[in-house]
């Protein structure tokens, strides 16, 4: 944001705590002809901190965010980059970057960590994205509902949307986060669309606010 000490205390947190200074920093932020690059910024400046000191900043910064969110009254709504976001919804949200982010630092080690039953946090901002993933192309939301029946990691069903809707996702709950965090290209992912939407949808699937990214490559793909 606007300086290091609002990125370091954690922007969820301003969001929470001083909801005017949020929407003044993102006014700013926007402002900035560079804007797409803060969150590189951001990054630049933890990487050069010692690591027990920014172990240590991160920890205390998810004690005080807990706190912050747990406070929040029922219907209260938090600014966010995207729509305002109720304290569930922006619990989960913190989730899905959280485990997104430790995906791409396990794999870098080549760590593989087993998946569980707090997947379903990201399985259902995923669902709950989908409108936001037609806006950021420039296509229009289907006005139909979807049903998405994902196997969960411990072998339980989580399912969203009515189940005689026409338009349909199955498959593997941990590929689904992985899809719609941009982690896994959606020809790799061990998910069933039937319908065009359901299929379109897979294709353009994105959990996090903002403008899509670029996505993953296919396994495989650009190797010699």
């Amino acid at each position: 944001m606007a300086n290091g000490r609002r990125r370091g205390s954690g922007t969820s947190l301003v969001a929470a705590t001083e909801p005017e200074v949020f929407d003044r920093e993102v006014e700013e932020l926007l402002a900035r002809s560079d804007a797409a690059h803060f969150i590189d910024e951001a990054a630049a400046e933890g990487a050069v901190r010692p690591v027990p000191e920014l172990l240590a900043h991160w920890r205390t910064g998810r004690a005080e965010l807990l706190t912050a969110l747990a406070a929040q009254p029922p219907g209260a709504r938090l600014p966010w980059y995207g729509p305002p976001m109720s304290a569930p919804a922006m619990t989960a949200a913190r989730i899905m970057e959280t485990w997104a982010h430790g995906t791409d630092v396990a794999d870098a080690l080549g760590v593989r960590r087993a998946p569980t039953a707090r997947l379903r946090h990201v399985v259902r901002i995923g669902v709950r994205a989908r409108d936001h993933a037609y806006a950021v192309h420039g296509l229009t939301p289907p006005a139909e509902p979807f049903r998405v029946e994902l196997d969960a990691p411990d072998g339980e069903l989580w399912a969203h949307g009515p189940q005689d809707a026409a338009q349909r996702v199955t498959g593997a709950a941990l590929d689904f986060c992985l899809l719609v965090t941009q982690r896994l290209h959606r020809d790799d992912a061990r998910l069933h669309a039937r319908g065009p939407e359901a299929e379109r949808w897979l294709g353009i699937a994105q959990a996090f606010a903002g403008p899509p990214g670029p996505g993953r490559a296919r396994v495989g793909e650009g190797e010699a």
